[in-house]
């Protein structure tokens, strides 16, 4: 039977058994895994370090028939990496919800990999099935990294498409299975936007939620009635520490100079290691109230709802208030407001993490940290 998915949706189960050999007899995977397991390891031992682990995925994963069997295997690790990595996870929101409905997850979007993961751990630790995850395809130049995604129910964005006309094709395929996906009882995670946002404003992008309305076209139902059968839900993930702040505060920087910013080969596979294995602090996951009848009137009016529950979701903490007071101290930042208590050794860890850094540089990570305290968005 054709599968008009086939090249973008997740890994079906009787998939998986190639997939995890095709996987157990990467060289690459080999040495990530030691790299993230064994860092201090002499180069010596690599060689019998990479057999080890091939071993020990061919015996723990080789019998796996299932995405379910695989998934329940990394919730060990994930769970080990969310420990090691945030000093808690805050979830809060799910109890308002129907536990045995699909929902589409609206969420910010700050880290490429670890978005998803949170939102699926949040819903795996209160008894909730994991969501399928919208991931882009500048992802999946890497195939290890293609096959680990889409093996842990991840669908694919492509954003590569030459043509408009091969833009619209894709972009109503993509509708077609996210509707699909809700209506057979999966639950589906995307980000509120193309790409993260880096400098901390999270902004709906009426073009995703347009994209969505795409698959009520046959039917020729508007678009309030085709967001409507989605059971859209904002969701927010915040960070009280982004691994990757350096990264995203040198990129913007780079662009508000006028400079090209090429992303090296790896870059986003690199982004996605060091957002993985980084350390983040205090995280929440709060999921928002289900959108309907005006809220879901129009693109604009949607995004709209969006931004404010997702700005009401979240909190003050003190990282912001230490970014603010600093940007007033060392960059007279013309702002008002008023950070109010200030913890100085959170001064100190903002300031150790731009050591070297140009003065731009300092600044532009000062205001990504500082952006939920400035509302006048001409100075960030």
């Amino acid at each position: 039977m054709h599968d008009p998915y086939f090249d973008i949706r997740p890994y079906n189960d009787n998939e998986v058994s190639g997939v995890i050999t095709r996987l157990s007899q990467s060289l690459e995977l080999r040495r990530a895994l030691v790299g993230y397991r064994f860092p201090s390891s002499p180069a010596w031992t690599r060689p019998a370090l990479y057999w080890l682990v091939g071993w020990h995925l061919r015996r723990r994963l080789g019998a796996m028939t299932s995405v379910d069997e695989v998934q329940t295997w990394l919730v060990r690790w994930i769970e080990e990496l969310i420990n090691k990595t945030t000093s808690r996870v805050e979830v809060a929101g799910l109890d308002d919800m129907a536990s045995g409905a699909s929902y589409l997850w609206l969420s910010n979007h700050r880290d490429i990999a670890m978005d998803p993961t949170l939102i699926n751990f949040s819903l795996h630790r209160q008894g909730w099935p994991t969501a399928r995850i919208a991931i882009g395809d500048n992802l999946l130049h890497n195939p290890v990294l293609a096959d680990v995604m889409r093996l842990n129910k991840s669908f694919v964005v492509k954003r590569s498409a030459a043509s408009k006309r091969e833009k619209l094709t894709e972009l109503q395929r993509l509708s077609g299975y996210i509707k699909q996906s809700l209506d057979q009882g999966h639950s589906v995670w995307l980000a509120q936007r193309e790409g993260r946002a880096k400098d901390s404003r999270d902004k709906t992008d009426t073009a995703v939620l347009k994209m969505l309305a795409l698959s009520g076209r046959e039917l020729k139902d508007d678009f309030t009635t085709t967001l409507t059968s989605l059971r859209p839900v904002p969701v927010l993930v915040q960070y009280e520490w982004d691994p990757c702040d350096v990264l995203k505060a040198r990129e913007l920087v780079a662009r508000a100079d006028g400079s090209s910013y090429a992303k090296a080969a790896n870059e986003d596979t690199q982004s996605v290691i060091r957002g993985l294995t980084g350390y983040k602090g205090h995280v929440r996951v709060c999921f928002g109230s289900p959108l309907k009848d005006d809220m879901l009137a129009d693109a604009h009016a949607m995004a709209a709802e969006i931004d404010r529950q997702i700005k009401a979701l979240a909190v003050v903490m003190p990282v912001h208030r230490a970014a603010l007071s600093l940007l007033q101290r060392h960059f007279n930042l013309a702002t008002d407001v008023n950070p109010g208590q200030v913890d100085e050794a959170c001064c100190r860890a903002l300031l150790s993490r731009v050591q070297n850094e140009p003065e731009a540089v300092v600044r532009r990570l000062l205001l990504n940290y500082a952006a939920p305290l400035i509302e006048d968005e001409t100075l960030i």
